[in-house]
């Protein structure tokens, strides 16, 4: 079941034994290898620090997909014992013989698929000949990552690059400038160059006042930097302009934080730092200034950045492509001033930041005071740099990098996804005594967004769910808060109210909306509480079951599609558990009236309920199959398979899902604007699939359910995460160029609801790799 392109067309829940009977008669305990040719820890430098990211994030965002193996980069000079299992190899970049024996090796793995390599000028400056001799004989394909891009070169620097540059099969950039100099200066066809952004982690944006005290800082004003200490830090730059600083801000305190670079230790000892200690002395700010001298853990360093209140980055360097420090400052939400290298003048435009001129301690005091003092001004920076830089999430970048490593390797690798842990914090955290919140600012609960039934209901239902699967008993509170809600919303002989206000006051919003939608929300999550009734406390089942049978005797009043819709899918669940011709009749009642709509809107070229596509669609073909498995009519059976394929079609390419826009919806004889995707068509569409799938035993089903799943995981049009593994929260849109970083309720709870339905059907991801050749397991494929 490959694509046109040769590639699986669907990713890892599919046992692994279905994917390895079609390339190449692989063992199945052997996967193709990605050899990295970089620095390595315990060696510490950036480039060390970054390949080792980045291998953590391929392999935390893929399973048996491939191997990443590591030659790590020594010289005469420095040289490590590695005790990393994916150091495969070392190459000795001063010595002739060990590139010549690397090429060997290489050359003669046949499970070797591709060779990236990390570059900086210096790591191969010792011994340049035998380096471009490698690049020559090296028969598997190369691809090179350039950490640093020289503009304007010399003839001599020109032909050094240039040999890489034709030699190699893909070149990585990590900005636009660097791919614009390799196009302008270099004459390097633009296609050849891809742009990956340096990695950032996600972080919870934890509170900045519990950080201070956990690191004794009090309530002084924050201003860092951080990296391996090195005179091209230029932290002298900053000491200068601190005088001007601690004038209007005296409690300011300036945190250095970072060992001095090995290399340079190796060649000057501390002669660097020595001389920023008595310079401190000689300006008289011992008490704003303090050297955290250690090489910390990736937490504490994100904590001590999460901490700082503005950022300052003071490189002297005006060639220095990209710098790792300056990207881990803008993911933490510290507002940043930097010297105008290429990397702060793409991501600091647009009011993401401030740019000073290298080496003007005035103009850097002139900024950090604007910034201490205009907080708007620091609030709309720290926003609009979350925004550019969460897209270069190391998951993102994995993603990326993934992809390229398979076009390099000529499609040698099948990319599976790896599930994240189920992380129900932000969940937890949006959850308050009276309900589930509407809306959050990033991943920050807004409790001036007030309530929905739409969002309780949700809810309740995957929160039922996880209680389903995972037995977690914490997950009871939560779901008899949702049901308390819905509870809450009840009105007699009426229709359900949805929106509540944070005083729990009922909106104008109530009386300007269509309820009709929102009630059959609320019968849906009722009805599958009421069927889960042998693991649900006896009090909820008789709240739920109560509420319902009130509300359904007014389902004959209800005419809109998708209220329809919902309110069968709860008459469904609790048929399985209360028996009664009711039931039956009712839903028989509204299928009716939705194979009325599909027989007055189908068209040969339009199997659909309306002359449009637009939210929610497919809740209305799994409507119709829920009615069709409780009363046995095939009208119904017909009817939702032909609207659902017609969906399928209109919302799924080879390997992947777009849905429909919420720019505009689909007309009939239209065309649909492309992006505006929303996380909860998303999960509709898994959950529909996994009812089809039951229902129809079509693989085609299984395979496009776990494909429109991997949306949440970077199988969409950006190749990034919705799906927010940090937080446990889920971002509440896919735009044209970006996510919207907000984590609302709608967006969070649709993912848990999809996973939720992803669990149900092949379980854990570990338990899936361990069964992998189970006959049982297989026959979840059998095609009917």
């Amino acid at each position: 079941m490959l694509n046109k392109n040769g590639n699986s067309k669907f990713p890892f829940y599919l046992p692994q034994d279905f994917f390895l009977e079609s390339k190449k008669g692989r063992k199945d305990d052997v996967l193709p290898e990605i050899l990295f040719l970089t620095t390595f820890p315990p060696r510490q430098c950036g480039i060390a620090t970054y390949s080792e990211d980045l291998i953590k994030a391929m392999e935390k965002q893929f399973v048996y997909s491939f191997d990443v193996k590591v030659c790590a980069l020594e010289t005469d000079k420095e040289q490590h014992t590695y005790e990393d299992s994916r150091v495969k190899y070392v190459l000795n970049t001063s010595n002739e013989k060990s590139y010549q024996n690397l090429v060997s090796k290489i050359n003669s793995d046949d499970n070797i698929k591709v060779t990236l390599i990390q570059h900086e000028f210096g790591l191969f400056a010792d011994n340049t000949q035998a380096f471009n001799q490698f690049l020559v004989d090296v028969k598997k394909p190369v691809a090179v990552v350039f950490h640093t891009v020289l503009p304007r070169p010399d003839q001599v620097f020109k032909a050094k690059v240039q040999h890489i540059l034709d030699t190699v099969d893909g070149i990585i950039v990590m900005t636009d400038d660097a791919a614009e100099i390799l196009t302008r200066d270099y004459r390097i066809e633009r296609e050849k160059i891809t742009v990956i952004p340096h990695g950032t982690h996600l972080v919870p944006y934890l509170d900045k006042d519990v950080l201070k005290k956990k690191y004794a800082i009090g309530e002084r004003t924050v201003l860092s930097t951080f990296g391996l200490l090195s005179s091209g830090k230029s932290i002298e730059t900053t000491l200068d302009a601190l005088p001007t600083i601690a004038k209007t801000t005296p409690d300011v305190l300036f945190l250095i934080i970072g060992k001095t670079h090995p290399t340079v230790v190796l060649n000057e000892g501390e002669q660097y730092r020595e001389m920023l200690k008595q310079k401190i002395v000689d300006l008289g700010i011992e008490k704003n200034v303090r050297f955290v001298n250690e090489y910390l853990p990736l937490d504490t360093l994100l904590e001590y950045l999460q901490l700082t209140d503005i950022y300052l980055f003071t490189s002297k360097d005006p060639n220095q492509a990209v710098s790792g420090t300056f990207s881990y400052a803008l993911s933490c939400g510290c507002p940043v001033v930097s010297t105008p290298i290429p990397h702060a003048k793409e991501f600091l435009k647009d009011r993401a930041g401030l740019v000073f001129d290298f080496g003007n301690s005035q103009e850097l005091a002139e900024a950090v005071n604007r910034l201490i003092f205009d907080v708007e001004l620091r609030q709309e920076m720290i926003s609009n740099g979350l925004h550019k830089i969460t897209g270069t999430a190391w998951e993102n970048s994995a993603v990326k990098h993934a992809k390229f490593l398979q076009k390099i390797a000529k499609d040698e690798m099948e990319l599976h996804y790896r599930n994240p842990k189920v992380n129900l914090e932000h969940i937890k955290k949006m959850t308050t005594n009276f309900g589930m919140l509407q809306f959050s600012k990033i991943n920050q609960p807004d409790i001036n967004s007030g309530y929905t039934i739409d969002d309780n209901a949700r809810a309740m239902i995957a929160l039922i769910q996880h209680y389903k699967f995972r037995r977690d008993t914490s997950d009871l509170k939560y779901i008899g808060s949702y049901l308390n809600y819905i509870a809450y919303c009840e009105r007699p002989d009426n229709l359900f109210m949805n929106y509540v206000d944070m005083n729990l006051n009922f909106t104008d919003q109530n009386t300007n909306e269509n309820l009709e939608d929102s009630t059959g929300r609320a019968i849906w999550s009722l009805g599958y509480l009421i069927s889960q009734s042998k693991i649900m406390p006896t009090d909820y089942v008789e709240k739920a079951t109560e509420i319902f049978e009130r509300v359904i005797q007014r389902a004959h009043k209800i005419h809109s599609p998708r209220a329809m819709a919902f309110m069968i899918k709860g008459l469904y669940y609790y048929n399985r558990s209360v028996k009664s011709d009711d039931t039956v009749a009712i839903i028989g009642l509204l299928a009716n009236r939705l194979v009325e709509l599909y027989k007055n809107s189908a068209s040969s070229d339009w199997a659909w309920f309306e002359g449009y596509l637009t939210y929610a669609n497919s809740v209305l073909p799994e409507a119709l199959l829920c009615a069709y498995t409780v009363t046995a009519n095939d009208v119904y059976k017909d009817i939702a398979k032909k609207s659902f394929d017609f969906l399928l079609e209109k919302t799924f390419c080879d390997d992947a899902i777009k849905v429909i826009s919420n720019r505009s919806w689909l007309m009939k004889g239209g065309v649909c604007e492309e992006f505006g995707e929303q996380p909860i068509d998303i999960a509709y569409t898994v959950i529909t699939l996994r009812k089809f799938h039951d229902i129809f035993k079509d693989r085609k089903y299984l395979v496009k359910m776990e494909m429109a799943f991997n949306w949440f995981l970077g199988n969409n049009h950006l190749q990034q995460i919705i799906y927010n593994p940090c937080t446990g929260g889920c971002f509440d849109g896919l735009e044209e160029h970006n996510v919207n970083l907000n984590q609302g309720a709608e967006s969070t709870v649709s993912y848990l609801m999809a996973r939720m339905m992803i669990d149900k059907y092949f379980g854990n991801e570990n338990e899936l790799y361990h069964r992998r050749k189970s006959r049982s397991y297989k026959d979840k494929l059998t095609v009917n």
